[in-house]
């Protein structure tokens, strides 16, 4: 099949299908007309901005009701009639169920291509007598789909590559989630409570220098360099210490597994502590976050406890976490949830409902294999 100068495609909410075709070197266009109903003009807007900074020329064909045929039909006559002799194919992934059927029926009367786009074969599938399959081999960017959805990414605090040091806390902490769950939650309290001071330093109450439980937890810390205990005064090395201190040291551990099984799955721009900001300006942060399957999928990391009726409740991050995957990367994106602490069973069964992968507690010395297991599946 050779490659068409014009792509026409039937926006709509999922922006992979259109974009994966349109910036293949195999199968770029020269110029994409993009169909729009009203309710896809935003969507449309992130599309043209991804293809106009790829070099694809944009055309945008604005639909009168995408829910009458006639009309569908007309605008689609009108691109054919205006564009005869020029060599056009039809993605027919996207859009409506109706306006799908209305562009393949101008498309075999006009003799247009037409193909549709399998994301989790990475293939195009071309239709009609020369039906065959043809494997994609443009594989979207965490900057490309993040774009096509109507975000920019802003780069996060860039995360120090750990230590040897750093690597044996986590395991530590890791393998002893039972004995060290309280502990844990102690120094998280005074992590932050150093950074609303925006100070290194805390002073400890007398009941925090007694605990064994806190100072056999500081030794641990104190051995990979992350903080120093001198009398009352808890004294983080730095800034990005004091943070790893707090909570990150779990997303470090995330972002490890995930680096450990990148080759083995085919994951794609993994990142850690994305920022990412959409058209009204509002900004979500995104824990750790990879490209498989040209899908998107993000892992959202918690050391709060979230299984007590005082502390901030697990099913607020669960909703959090569920719309911040509808709206940032559209149906197809998957989330994780991977918390230190448990959840209890309301909130497990919340979880399954919303679509959330849940790594809770001891399961987090099993989380390499959680991860081949959710992005297989």
């Amino acid at each position: 099949m050779s490659k068409a100068s014009v792509h026409i495609l039937l926006v709509s909410d999922q922006a992979a299908p259109s974009l994966l075709p349109a910036l293949d070197p195999a199968l770029k266009p020269a110029e994409a007309v993009l169909m729009v109903s009203g309710k896809m003009r935003a969507r449309a807007d992130s599309l043209e901005a991804v293809l106009h900074e790829s070099g694809v020329k944009t055309t945008r064909i604005a639909l009168e009701d995408e829910h009458d045929f006639g009309k569908l039909e007309n605008a689609l006559l009108e691109v054919a009639s205006t564009r005869d002799g020029q060599s056009i194919a039809l993605n027919v992934t996207g859009g409506t169920k109706l306006m799908a059927l209305a562009a393949q029926s101008i498309a075999v009367a006009a003799k247009w291509s037409v193909f549709y786009v399998d994301v989790d074969t990475d293939e195009v599938i071309w239709l009609g007598k020369d039906s065959h399959r043809q494997p994609l081999t443009q594989q979207l960017r965490l900057r490309h789909y993040l774009r096509g959805y109507g975000f920019t990414l802003e780069e996060g605090v860039q995360r120090p590559q750990p230590s040897q040091r750093h690597n044996d806390l986590l395991s530590t902490l890791i393998t002893q989630v039972g004995s060290l769950e309280k502990p844990l939650a102690q120094l998280n309290w005074l992590g932050q409570k150093a950074e609303e001071q925006k100070r290194l330093s805390v002073t400890l109450t007398p009941d925090q220098q007694d605990s064994r439980g806190l100072e056999a937890l500081f030794r641990i810390f104190q051995d990979a360099g992350v903080l120093a205990v001198a009398g009352d005064k808890l004294t983080f090395a730095d800034e990005t210490e004091r943070s790893f201190a707090k909570g990150g040291w779990l997303e470090h551990h995330v972002f490890r597994s995930v680096s450990v099984l990148s080759g083995e799955l085919g994951l794609r721009d993994k990142a850690a502590n994305l920022q990412v900001q959409d058209m009204d300006k509002v900004r979500n942060e995104l824990d750790v976050a990879f490209m498989a399957k040209n899908r998107l999928f993000v892992i959202e990391c918690k050391t709060a406890r979230m299984d007590k009726p005082e502390a901030p409740k697990a099913n607020d991050t669960l909703f959090k976490l569920a719309e911040i995957c509808r709206r940032v990367g559209g149906l197809g994106t998957r989330g994780m949830l991977a918390s230190y602490r448990p959840l209890g069973d309301a909130e497990k069964r919340l979880a399954g409902a919303l679509r959330i992968e849940l790594v809770c507690g001891p399961e987090l010395a099993r989380l390499d294999e959680k991860i081949r297991n959710w992005v297989r599946r």
